[in-house]
């Protein structure tokens, strides 16, 4: 009951009392849904998820498929089923919400400019219940990036980024290399400023979620003669979790496979950072969740399962 408690009044509170529990859960879905049948899937997902008992959902992004219209009406529909949701729910964007709607004849520019509108207005999650979230707009350098997001809940602390896949909005048009230029700063000075506090606060963990796969291990496609749009994200993540000694956890959806590996590697030893890990969620046409529960006095961190792996146990 006392545990109970304690976690309603953090939800209500926000992340700076971080009165939550040492241990706790949350969900992760993401890429989906894409098509009528996955909106049914998708839709039974989220019951599922509401009979489960996790401190909050993370969406990975691509709300839609890339080719389907990036229409208000789809906004909305998406909007309010997130917000019907009984746990707190966090979104950050993904590549086909935004940056892909110019296939269907829309301006990514002004779809993430709606986008922001509708799911990042105010200081708090969406969902039936709660929870307070620090917004990198509150920075007057960095107004206009409302969906990069902060939370603290027990002793980790969780930093939302957008940084969606196709090549991060690199390489396609002058326009569009001005705005990843941009958002590109805005993201390094978010990072940067996440591990700040965590090392202050002496979290044991910094959670990191957005949508694209950064491309550790394998080259990836990208418009003839474009930069990597990755690069620099990889970079200040290797040298942050150097940095930092203690669990770093990336999370992100983009390339449809779910996945838990420990893929940057340290260039001085060419071996695998061991406080680094990825999960990647599950995407179309896989419609299934992962729980990953966190516990800071386990030998592992973290405990992480399916979806399906949860229905078939019971």
């Amino acid at each position: 009951m006392r545990a109970a408690l304690c976690l309603a009044l953090a939800l209500l509170a926000g992340p700076a009392l971080a009165q939550t529990p040492a241990r706790f859960s949350f969900a992760i879905v993401g890429d989906a849904p894409y098509n009528s049948v996955e909106e049914i899937e998708f839709a039974q997902e989220l019951k599922n998820i509401d009979r489960e008992d996790v401190a909050f959902i993370v969406h990975v992004g691509d709300i839609k498929s890339g080719r389907s219209p990036c229409s208000d009406a789809l906004f909305a529909r998406r909007l309010q089923q997130f917000q019907s949701v009984r746990h707190p729910f966090i979104y950050v964007p993904g590549d086909n919400e935004w940056t892909d709607c110019h296939r269907s004849g829309a301006d990514p520019l002004e779809r993430l400019a709606k986008l922001r509108e509708l799911f990042y207005a105010g200081d708090y999650s969406l969902g039936e219940r709660k929870l307070k979230l620090d917004r990198q707009s509150a920075d007057p350098r960095f107004a206009e990036y409302r969906e990069n997001v902060r939370w603290r809940f027990g002793s980790a602390l969780f930093i939302g980024l957008n940084i969606p896949g196709g090549n991060n909005n690199l390489g396609r048009t002058p326009r569009m290399d001005a705005e990843y230029a941009r958002r590109s700063a805005a993201n390094a000075a978010w990072l940067a400023e996440g591990f700040e506090l965590a090392q202050k606060n002496a979290d044991t963990a910094v959670f990191i979620v957005t949508q694209a796969d950064p491309y550790f291990e394998r080259p990836f496609w990208r418009p003839s003669g474009a930069a990597d749009g990755y690069g620099a994200f990889r970079q200040e993540l290797l040298a942050h979790t150097l940095a930092f000694g203690k669990p770093v956890i990336l999370i992100h959806g983009d390339t449809h496979r779910y996945r838990v590996d420990h893929p940057l590697v340290d260039p001085a030893t060419q071996k695998p950072v061991e406080n680094f890990t990825r999960i990647e969620s599950f995407g179309s046409p896989f419609v299934d969740w992962i729980k990953v529960s966190v516990d800071p006095n386990a030998p592992n961190l973290l405990a992480i399962k399916t979806g399906t792996e949860i229905k078939s146990a019971r």
